[in-house]
């Protein structure tokens, strides 16, 4: 690849972007940004610190953030994910997150082609000019049962009515905050999940990429 490219996707939870992402970032070799987890991380510090936890403390934490804390497994609880709802539709928490994201998604270190970011405003607000644009979806029903067998692979007491009540607050949330809402751009190829497995999801997605950057002579 001769050029730096961006792929931003956005998906309501559970939908299967991370894992799509992920698969991406390591084939065509860019940077992976789950944005989400940055909420969850700030979730998480909120109720570790309580009464200590203002907006200089979300500063200076985003500020020395490095991307594997965002791979801890206590981000992916229920309590921590519904904290970072609420966190989300917060205009100066999200201008310090925004600043965190950008960087990742135009300046990724050189040893990367590029970046692969994920999240819920990724193609609407943060990478509005990606190269590729992806909403990936999947039914309620089944982004539950995902969701429900991800909290059990680490023994996370919950069940599978708890879960999908949490992802149907969750959506609304999401669909319906004042500041950068979830949706689908125009531009955005739409991929839904739900009879497909991760890789034939994958090879679809993988297709189109190098179909376009073939065409562009980037590949």
């Amino acid at each position: 690849m001769n050029k730096i490219i961006q792929v931003a996707i956005d998906s309501p939870a559970a939908a299967g972007a991370g894992t799509q992402a992920k698969m991406i970032a390591n084939y065509f070799n860019l940077l992976y940004l789950d944005t989400g987890k940055i909420y969850r991380f700030i979730g998480y510090l909120k109720i570790q610190k309580k009464k200590k936890f203002n907006y200089s403390l979300v500063k200076n934490e985003i500020k020395k953030l490095k991307l594997k804390s965002l791979d801890n497994k206590v981000l992916i609880s229920n309590k921590v994910a519904l904290e970072a709802a609420i966190i989300a539709k917060d205009p100066k928490i999200r201008k310090i997150v925004f600043k965190f994201q950008k960087k990742c998604a135009y300046k990724p270190p050189k040893k990367f082609n590029g970046s692969v970011l994920d999240g819920r405003d990724i193609t609407s607000v943060i990478v509005k000019d990606a190269m590729f644009k992806f909403f990936i979806t999947a039914n309620i029903k089944t982004r539950a049962l995902r969701r429900y067998k991800e909290l059990r692979s680490i023994k996370n007491k919950i069940s599978y009515n708890e879960v999908l009540k949490s992802i149907k607050k969750r959506d609304k949330s999401d669909f319906n905050r004042r500041y950068s809402p979830l949706k689908k751009t125009k531009d955005s190829i739409l991929i839904n999940t739900t009879n497909l497995t991760k890789r034939s999801c994958f090879l679809k997605i993988k297709k189109i990429m190098e179909k376009k950057l073939r065409l562009n002579g980037n590949f």
